[in-house]
């Protein structure tokens, strides 16, 4: 499991693709905090690619600045339920 803490700079940017790569699989990618969701106050810009979605794919987002540990573990929990029993969350 990869998981981003915060947006993805531009100088970060081919670093981030080559560890999600080099990932074995199952890979899962959690993006915890603004900054991983959405590019929080740094947003998109020439310095910054913003949300870890626009760099490699995410399994889940945990909203939070910082998002608080029980917030943490219950995001984790829930990917993990979803993925071991996906017929249960349809």
């Amino acid at each position: 499991m990869l998981l981003v803490t915060g947006p993805v700079s531009r100088h970060m940017q081919a670093a981030l693709q080559r560890t999600y790569e080099a990932t074995p699989h199952p890979k899962l990618v959690v993006a915890m905090g603004d900054c991983a969701v959405d590019g929080g106050e740094f947003g998109q810009s020439y310095a910054s690619c913003g949300a870890v979605n626009q760099v490699i794919p995410v399994d889940a987002t945990i909203k939070g600045c910082p998002p608080t540990p029980l917030e943490l573990m219950n995001g984790i929990l829930s990917l993990l339920r979803q993925k071991m029993n996906p017929e249960k969350m349809a």
